[in-house]
């Protein structure tokens, strides 16, 4: 009792006890302490845990809440340190933990959100987006589509063509995702194949075969932390005109837009590879190079996956609790593996048409793709528009989403109507239900474009 009285009084009593394997004593404190704090690295317990392989310790973590989504000073977060340090199991169970509190966060935010559509007036909007590459073939594989979007009440419908990724190549086809927010939130998202003319109720937890796929991918390819940096982003007025130039102005779709070019646009990556072996490296090369000459050679097509196997643990560490806790911020002792690190920047041209005259807000358009980030195509868009734009709405644009990847993003339509036919947000009395359906197929395109990235050099 009296070393738990010490403990209770001292500086970050739960990293101390995980340091030191004192899983008896964390049972005590960890009700009675912030499970988040970070130490002077920006360490949380569970960074610690998951880097010293205290394995009874992360479980303890997870089921007492400590959040998975934080980085420290390093700007890593505890599942990059469980790749680094191998452990499959331990990687799952964060994946898992990641997802619940990324589904807990979202129905925090439901309410307000529901409640923001509702005030919004109801609308009609085509949405335009392409993907563009300057590398020789890649193009070929890349999609275009013209998202149609109808929105009443709290309730938002958007039709799209995209419907299977195979051999490299995208398969159309007429498919709905329909969002019902005043229904609950497993019966909220609904997708119609219209063709078919089947439907399913999208799930928000993904099967375990699902979670073991992708602790497959975590394990096997490069730890990437990649954001574009707005520190520096300033606008000016794009040019046109060869001898008498002048503010370039154009009509996008039926409304009139100033161009801007977007300065000082940067995207940092860091990455490690301590965790993979020379095969990987290899292989992860060869995934690169195929996608590069528009093949599908290097992907499996229907093979049993199997399954990655923990790694063996690093070397025991030697540093002691009274060690690290004294280091300066950002001097943290290495706990785990030797680090193989690589930092790059680059920096990228982007433009954007921004138009006074469309009826949206920013403000409203964000509320709109809280719904619909799950469609990842779109979440670079909302990081996008968070940025200190010029005045007007960004009725176009054109931003790199990777260093040989451009998006276009083109609002090219909107109208605000009071004549939304309501049986838009419904499933049709003759359609069936087919839970089994995949209609991830663009998802799969996301996945292949990371893997790609995380594969160069």
């Amino acid at each position: 009792m009296p070393m738990i009285m010490a403990q209770e009084n001292e500086e970050y009593p739960l990293h101390r006890c995980i340091f030191q394997g004192d899983v008896k004593t964390l049972k005590i404190l960890i009700g009675t302490h912030d499970i988040a704090e970070k130490d002077k690295q920006g360490n949380t317990p569970l960074h610690l845990a998951v880097m010293l392989g205290r394995k009874a310790c992360v479980q303890l973590l997870l089921t007492h809440g400590a959040p998975v989504k934080v980085k420290n000073l390093a700007g890593w977060s505890p599942l990059a340190e469980a790749i680094s340090y191998g452990d499959r199991i331990t990687i799952s169970s964060l994946v898992r933990k990641l997802k619940q509190q990324a589904r807990e966060q979202m129905e925090e935010r439901r309410p307000n959100l529901v409640a923001a559509l509702h005030q919004m007036g109801d609308f009609y909007m085509e949405l335009k987006w392409d993907f563009q590459s300057w590398v020789p073939l890649v193009s070929r594989v890349l999609p275009s589509d013209i998202c149609k979007i109808h929105k009443s009440g709290a309730s938002i419908r958007m039709d799209t063509t995209l419907v299977d990724f195979n051999d490299m190549r995208w398969e159309r086809g007429d498919i709905s995702f329909i969002f019902n927010g005043d229904q609950k939130p497993s019966h909220s998202l609904t997708v119609l194949d219209n063709k078919a003319k089947l439907f399913q109720r999208v799930r928000y937890e993904e099967t375990e075969l699902e979670i073991e796929d992708e602790v497959d991918i975590l394990m096997s390819s490069d730890i990437m932390v990649a954001q574009m940096s707005t520190k520096s982003i300033t606008f000016s007025r794009a040019q046109t005109g060869w001898i008498f130039r002048e503010d370039k102005r154009e009509m996008v779709g039926a409304f009139h837009a100033d161009f801007y070019q977007i300065n000082g646009m940067v995207l940092e990556s860091r990455k490690r590879r301590e965790h993979l072996s020379e095969e990987d490296l290899q292989k992860n090369k060869a995934i690169m190079e195929s996608l590069t000459k528009g093949s599908s050679q290097g992907f499996k097509n229907g093979e049993p996956p199997m399954r990655r196997a923990s790694l063996n643990p690093p070397p025991k560490s030697n540093i002691t609790w009274d060690e690290y806790i004294v280091a300066s911020p950002g001097q943290c002792p290495l706990l785990g593996r030797n680090l193989v690190y690589k930092e790059s920047s680059k920096s990228f041209k982007a433009t954007v048409a921004m138009s006074p005259d469309f009826p949206l807000t920013v403000d409203m358009l964000l509320n709109v793709l809280e719904v619909i980030t799950p469609f990842k195509h779109l979440s670079k868009l909302r990081q996008f528009v968070l940025m200190k734009l010029p005045p007007g709405f960004p009725v176009k644009i054109d931003i790199p989403i990777l260093p040989t990847v451009t998006a276009k993003i083109t609002f090219q339509e909107f109208a605000f109507r009071n004549d939304i036919d309501p049986e838009l947000f419904q499933v049709p009395s003759d359609y069936f239900e087919d839970p089994m359906r995949n209609y991830g197929a663009y998802l799969t395109m996301m996945m292949v474009l990371h893997t790609a990235s995380c594969a160069r050099g």
